[in-house]
């Protein structure tokens, strides 16, 4: 089912389907900074380097699993199409199955901006419906501030964030970003955060 299989000839951005509501979009921001200063004769070797990870779905779409921000930040940047890998292909099976299946694969992320599930008929029909959850955004500074590691696990940064919804307030992020990623950095060292994936705090002697 794992299939891994490369697709030499670009798809659309447009066409890729989310499967997750929210991105952060500092996070966006960032990327497309980021893709400002290397377009050009980097931006081809990037691209082919960063290929989209989807799953084939369901009227033979193909549904991101994995880098909705840089997808976002791409369009932005008036890129039009990328190389993608398959995963899987389920197009066999029916809508109800396949989002069944994602969600019980950690393929699917179907949380609104306030961490609440929403049915799966929700998620965005293309990466331009995303919408932006703040908390994602602090969860993603605070990695790159070393508040905890780059981990494998499916949609860390999405528990990470839920983990700080918790804890401060939006208000705070929307005023002063730098006190929340200062609150974020303190909590990300305690206990309470232990079970989170890449913690790197102190464990008890």
């Amino acid at each position: 089912m794992h299939l891994r299989e490369p697709v030499l000839h670009p798809v659309p951005i447009l066409d890729l389907r989310p499967t997750q509501i929210t991105v952060g979009m500092r996070e966006v921001e960032a990327k497309r900074a980021h893709w400002q200063s290397i377009q050009g004769h980097e931006g081809g070797t990037f691209l082919g380097r960063h290929m989209i990870p989807v799953v084939k779905g369901p009227g033979r779409r193909h549904y991101i699993i994995d880098h909705h921000h840089l997808a976002l930040a791409l369009h932005s940047e008036g890129v039009e199409a990328v190389l993608v890998t398959i995963v899987a292909s389920l197009e066999h099976l029916d809508r109800e199955s396949f989002w069944f299946y994602l969600d019980n694969s950690g393929m699917s992320h179907p949380y609104d901006a306030d961490g609440v599930r929403r049915p799966s008929a929700e998620i965005p029909k293309s990466i331009v419906g995303l919408v932006d959850d703040p908390f994602r955004s602090l969860a993603g500074e605070l990695r790159r501030a070393g508040g905890f590691s780059k981990e494998t696990t499916p949609f860390s940064e999405f528990l990470w964030a839920d983990f700080l919804r918790r804890r401060i307030k939006r208000k705070r992020i929307e005023k002063s970003f730098q006190s929340a990623l200062e609150k974020a950095l303190i909590l990300a060292r305690g206990s309470e955060a232990a079970y989170l994936p890449g913690w790197c705090g102190s464990s008890p002697e």
